[in-house]
């Protein structure tokens, strides 16, 4: 039986497998979660996907960027980017390069980035995408120094010196490598264009012929909140299954009526940008535009310029992204109707969505073209590359994470009242890049990944119903009382709670009698509401009399919820200074790290602490 958003008016494709769950308790506790349908046989190499669609589809659109809204969409098809890729293969080889010595890239997504990254993999040389943050936002470049000597890279690239000259300074004592650059003004750097316009050698085919489903493909770095950034190995046969798995959960990818476009601005540098977004595009022969903005002041404009440019009929964002396309949505009445009459569904990940998002661009749907919006979502890590289960179905309310994809084993682990997951199967990392002893770690005995995350059935008697996200276990702690906070559902509850003031939070109260918040503000609405200047500092506005009325007010709503002390925060402080990128605070993708916040704001949490303090405000 498919679900309600499997079928669509009109006979058009079917989108999505019905969600299908073998469930099997064992004799220790646990519960072994698979899927009934197996996974089919899957490519080669993602150098594979790409010789077949530039035979197949030559001529269709592959890739597109512009360097802003005024300009044209540069664009690149199927056959050219086979023809650039084989040049710049060739290139590669003669430089030597090797998992040893890979290619690393500094710069944001665009089309020269994504033909680099191809070639490479192309002939066998890993790739490692470091967040720009890393280049660009840091102070110290510590992370990035510790990036560049592990992995001793034969090549870096950049769109252009300028933006890196700092952090290029910074590593150049660690590395012996090639610095490639897109910019034909930069000296003393090999320019891409000169690169890309080469001659193809035979030592390209020979190399790509000897590509295997173990070669790495990739090094991507986790957060390194608690120290150096990890870097995870990334294997053919990881980003291969994981998109068949998704073909088959996604059925609509392989109907011929199917005309898959893309606009997507999530980053490279971590797996969804990467190995769901782009993998998903090349693997099903579609188009993917490049929006260089972002969900954050001053860049979301570029994305909604992007976006009545270029329509997708699939929808990718984050959490902070929905927010601010609701927003959008509902002062653009000609961009709302076109959005949800041309986009199929929107797909949401990287945390978990509030309800109130969820339930507001329902309505909005519903009041624009008289249907729900289908909204799907998946889980996974960098880890499970990084699709590990998949939501492909209308789920009664946000949160639901889906049903094992084909080919992959979840194992739920009962852990105080919680149950842990662990994933196994052809998607998993086979470990951590020189570091044999992290690698052996985060494995069980019977060799499944250990995620560290929670997950709770949407219904125990019904599996196929899906699982939801139930927190990291690390994160969760206890009270005086005995009872244990869930930071992941307190968080998105707060959020929900404290709309539109309350940009993330931070769950804190471990050990005392009381939940309270740590909250990173949504400066521009919380202006809105004082009617504060641009001008106005952030402490002014945080400080505003209307606005800590507002936040006194969620808090009270978070309560009336019901659910006792661990379901509600008697106390919130708002925070000044951004999240910051350096500490690994924050993600590219606008994620919040609780652990590493706790461990950098002692002050703010004493202040929370004080009953004296007059910056806290409490639950009315």
């Amino acid at each position: 039986m498919t679900s309600a958003a499997a079928k669509s008016e009109g006979g058009e494709p079917v989108l999505f497998m019905a969600p299908q769950v073998r469930a099997e308790r064992c004799a220790d506790g646990s519960i072994r979660l698979t899927s009934p349908v197996p996974l089919r046989d899957y490519a080669r190499c993602a150098g594979d996907w790409l010789e077949h669609w530039a035979r197949e589809r030559p001529d269709r659109i592959f890739l597109g960027d512009r360097a802003s809204v005024e300009m044209p969409w540069s664009t690149v098809t199927y056959r050219e980017a086979l023809k650039q890729v084989r040049a710049i293969g060739g290139w590669i080889l003669t430089q030597g390069m090797s998992a040893a010595r890979p290619l690393v890239v500094l710069s944001d997504n665009s089309v020269d980035h994504a033909l680099f990254v191809l070639a490479a993999m192309h002939v066998g040389v890993p790739v490692a995408a470091v967040s720009p943050a890393y280049s660009r936002m840091s102070k110290d470049f510590d992370k990035l120094r510790s990036m560049i000597a592990l992995l001793d890279p034969g090549a870096i690239y950049v769109s252009s010196v300028k933006p890196f000259a700092a952090a290029l300074a910074a590593i150049a004592p660690l590395h012996t490598a090639i610095i490639v650059s897109s910019n034909a003004d930069d000296t003393g750097t090999v320019s891409f264009r000169d690169i890309a316009a080469g001659t193809e050698t035979p030592d390209v085919e020979k190399a790509f012929a000897a590509i295997g489903p173990d070669t790495i493909a990739k090094f991507l770095f986790t957060s390194g909140s608690t120290g150096t950034p990890k870097a995870v190995i990334n294997t053919q046969r990881m980003l291969t299954s994981s998109q068949q798995a998704k073909a088959q959960t996604w059925q609509f990818l392989e109907d011929p009526r199917t005309d898959l476009v893309i606009l997507d601005w999530l980053p490279w540098s971590h797996t969804f940008g990467a190995n769901h977004n782009f993998n998903l595009v090349l693997r099903n022969g579609g188009t993917l535009y490049i929006d260089s903005g972002k969900p954050a002041p001053g860049l979301f404009a570029t994305s909604l310029a992007n976006l009545r440019s270029i329509m997708p009929t699939v929808y990718f964002n984050v959490p902070r992204g929905f927010d601010m396309l609701i927003a959008a949505l509902r002062d653009d009445a000609g961009l709302c109707r076109r959005f949800f009459t041309d986009v199929k569904f929107a797909f949401y990940a990287g945390a978990a969505l509030p309800q109130n998002l969820w339930d507001a661009l329902e309505t909005l749907s519903i009041k624009t073209v008289g249907r729900a919006l289908p909204m799907v979502s998946a889980w996974g890590s960098t880890e499970t590359s990084p699709l590990a289960t998949d939501c492909h179905f209308q789920a009664a309310r946000s949160g639901n994470i889906g049903v094992p994809i084909p080919g992959t084993e979840l194992k739920l682990v009962p852990s105080g009242d919680k149950l842990e997951v662990r994933v196994r199967g052809p998607n998993i990392t086979p470990g951590y890049w020189k570091s044999p002893e992290q690698t052996a770690t985060a494995f069980d005995a019977e060799g499944f990944y250990l995620i560290g995350d929670a997950v709770t059935f949407a219904d125990p008697g019904r599996p196929e119903l899906g699982l939801f996200f139930d927190g990291r276990v690390a994160e969760d702690f206890k009270l005086n009382s005995g009872t244990w906070v869930s930071v992941g559902t307190l968080r998105v509850n707060g959020i929900a709670a404290l709309a539109p003031l309350a940009q993330d939070i931070v769950v804190t109260g471990h050990g005392g009698d009381e939940v309270r918040f740590l909250v990173f503000p949504n400066i521009a609405a919380c202006r809105a509401l004082a009617e504060l200047p641009e001008s106005a500092a952030a402490s002014e506005v945080i400080g505003h009399a209307r606005v800590r009325d507002a936040i006194a007010q969620g808090l009270a709503k978070l309560k009336a919820n019901g659910g006792g002390s661990s379901a509600f925060a008697t106390r919130a402080l708002l925070l000044a200074e951004p999240a910051s990128v350096d500490h690994g605070e924050i993600t590219d993708k606008g994620y919040i790290n609780q652990r590493a916040v706790i461990a950098r704001r002692t002050d703010a949490l004493a202040l929370l602490d004080s009953a004296a303090s007059p910056a806290w405000i409490g639950v009315r």
